[in-house]
């Protein structure tokens, strides 16, 4: 099922399939599929795809029992029987959200360091 209703608010906002993908952390080719309908388009892609086009969900989502359902979903060209093969392209998009709660993980921890090493400094100096 092609998602009409996403490019058709993507084309009226002009924006190019590639600047899309790019919010969704992945290819232009693989947007491209899923908005034909060719790859499911999860939950939280969705999310970031309305907020990014300043709409209500409701707005571009076009109800598909499964693709809501398909949080955990792999969007790969796998034989799931071929195992050993690791040509394989293996990824996963993982979501803005946990991205951005482990860069200011990494921050807070980098401040704390550089906290911990001026005390050690001062420690030494007396």
């Amino acid at each position: 099922m092609q998602k009409e209703k996403l490019r058709d608010v993507r084309k009226r906002k002009g924006f190019t399939q590639q600047q899309i993908a790019d919010i969704i952390a992945t290819d232009v080719s693989n947007y491209s599929r899923k908005e034909s309908g060719d790859v499911s388009i999860r939950k939280e892609e969705w999310d970031k795809i309305a907020r990014f086009l300043e709409v209500p969900l409701e707005e571009i989502y076009q109800d598909n029992n499964e693709e809501v359902s398909q949080i955990n979903h792999f969007d790969n060209n796998t034989n799931s029987n071929n195992i050993g093969n690791v040509s394989g392209n293996y990824y996963c998009n993982v979501p803005e959200y946990l991205l951005e709660t482990q860069r200011d993980l990494i921050q807070l921890l980098k401040k704390e360091n550089q906290r911990l090493e001026e005390e050690l400094q001062k420690t030494k100096r007396k």
